[in-house]
């Protein structure tokens, strides 16, 4: 059967103050009035019935992901005691699977992404399913087609298609690029042969699992026992490798070094990683001066702005003769900095911690 599992965890260090130590990005709402996990939980409702959902999140954020989507069942909510980076919170709910359903077809996606349109998107979805249905071995991503040189995107080399009856838009993987200089990044949009690496998947539990014993025995065998032994959880998993599931699996498994076929389905949509400010001034709405708002705030002689007010509306926060930068105002913290180095707040955040006290990162 198929099965679709969200990976919500991390802490959105890029978006502080809006995301902090408690309150990761993923359960904030940052675009209208809903999370983005509850944006990617509608983006898949009625794919594969709720009971089939299960979500991958930390520990301490289980019940507000609970609260948040009340659909799926409190028991597939997976709660990590410890970031393990991306390959265990991945594996470990594919050894959860195959234990309770050795056929089982897994869709792995992000709960910090959003996708338009969403209809294209369920469609490419369906096929990946149906891939690796018709592929026992296929470990299936998908490309995102690229419509700028962008260096801050992991990008696939895609080989020829495949040649399925009923899968139209896949092709082979021939190599992965990780976040590649602005120079290489423009001769790979030019030869048309790269796409952005979106960071989601559909692959059999059982593929997963067999490539895994090859390039990662020790986690194998560990994520085996903690589907047969969950209580052993807070024991197991913080000695799961910390690795992430590009560099642990699918860049190995393309190179030939365990079994399965790394394949592509394309995805021909406006794709956004919510990472960064930059990337969330794109999703919101702008004035005049192309200044992305939210809150009570006022822009003077202001252009290619982010201006964000969650302190109050009893609390204005006014910008005179800014050029693309960000300022965002919230109880805790008030974080300015130009948009085009928004990749730097992380350092940030760990300066506040260093200097000022943890209680403010």
């Amino acid at each position: 059967m198929r099965y679709v599992v969200v990976v919500a965890g991390g802490s959105g260090k890029r978006l502080w103050p809006l995301s902090r130590q408690g309150e990761p990005k993923q359960l904030l709402e940052l675009i209208g009035d809903k999370s983005l996990l509850r944006i990617s939980y509608e983006r898949v409702r009625g794919v594969v019935p709720d009971e089939r959902i299960l979500i991958c999140t930390g520990a301490d954020y289980a019940a507000s992901v609970a609260a948040q989507v009340p659909e799926v069942p409190a028991g597939n909510i997976l709660g990590e005691p410890v970031g393990r980076d991306s390959l265990n919170a991945v594996a470990w709910p594919a050894a959860v699977l195959a234990a309770a359903d050795p056929e089982a077809v897994m869709a792995v996606l992000t709960a910090d992404h959003v996708m338009r349109p969403e209809s294209v998107f369920r469609e490419r979805l369906d096929e990946a399913f149906t891939l690796a249905e018709r592929v026992p071995d296929a470990l299936v991503t998908f490309g995102v087609v690229p419509t700028s040189p962008q260096t801050g995107f992991g990008y696939l080399h895609r080989g020829g298609p495949l040649g399925l009856d009923g899968v139209m838009h896949a092709c082979a993987v021939s190599g992965f690029t990780e976040k590649p200089q602005r120079r290489v990044a423009e001769q790979y949009l030019e030869s048309g042969e790269y796409w952005w690496n979106s960071g989601m998947f559909v692959w059999r539990a059982s593929a997963l699992l067999a490539a895994l014993a090859v390039v990662q025995p020790a986690t194998h065998a560990q994520v085996l026992e903690l589907a047969a032994e969950p209580g052993r959880l807070a024991e197991i998993y913080p000695q799961l490798h910390k690795v992430s599931v590009d560099y642990g699996v699918m860049e190995p498994v393309s190179r030939g070094e365990a079994p399965g076929r790394v394949v592509a389905v394309e995805l021909p949509i406006s794709w956004y990683d919510v990472g960064s400010f930059l990337a969330l001034a794109g999703q919101l709405p702008t004035d005049a001066g192309r200044n992305a708002r939210q809150g009570c705030t006022v822009v003077l002689d202001g252009f290619d702005n982010l201006v964000i007010n969650r302190r109050s509306d009893e609390h204005v926060v006014a910008v005179s003769g800014l050029r693309s930068m960000a300022v965002v105002v919230t109880d805790r913290a008030t974080m300015v900095a130009p948009l085009a180095d928004a990749e730097q707040v992380k350092e940030l955040v760990a300066r506040v911690a260093d200097e000022v006290g943890p209680r403010f990162a």
